[in-house]
């Protein structure tokens, strides 16, 4: 997995095995049994959640969801793994609450500086929130990629742990 990739706003990995997915499936359950401290798995059918926590848990820990996928072509006898990473739920409904609340007053000083100026008002004060508005978004923009980061040597730790699952 390339972490320096600027484009991507979710870090993600692909990998394919020539097994059954019920075997690769069994492998995330045995391995549950006997998992580290400082991790949690969760699994749900073919769907594995993978986390830091314990001591090492820290708001910016990322999460990896892995999905299990038969491969086309091969009768059932392979496995495509889909590997996100992605940040806690919590974290994420919290940046996705202050962007719609961000947007939500950007659009509404919008729609006073249009009405303003139909009216032949002053538009400076809407402008400047606007402007503020605006700066906010950045500032999160990179208080996100500062958040990322943070979590890139546990992402590693997540994949390595992952790739060890799967042999």
């Amino acid at each position: 997995m390339n972490t320096e990739d600027s484009i991507r706003l979710r870090l993600r990995f692909y990998k394919d095995i020539d097994q059954n997915i019920e075997v690769v499936r069994q492998k995330f359950v045995n391995y549950s049994k006997e998992i580290s401290p400082d991790f949690l798995m969760k699994i749900r059918n073919n769907h594995i959640q993978f986390t830091i926590k314990g001591e090492k848990q820290r708001y910016w820990s990322p999460h990896l969801s892995v999905e299990l996928e038969e491969k086309e072509g091969n009768e059932k006898n392979a496995t495509h793994i889909r590997g996100l990473f992605g940040p806690a739920q919590t974290m994420w409904t919290f940046f996705i609450f202050l962007h719609f609340i961000i947007a939500g007053i950007f659009l509404t000083f919008l729609m006073f500086t249009f009405s303003d100026y139909a009216i032949n008002q002053p538009i400076l004060s809407d402008v400047i929130v606007m402007i503020i508005m605006v700066i906010c978004w950045f500032l999160l923009y990179v208080i996100a990629r500062q958040t990322r980061e943070n979590g890139y040597g546990q992402m590693e730790e997540l994949e390595k742990e992952c790739q060890k699952i799967i042999g």
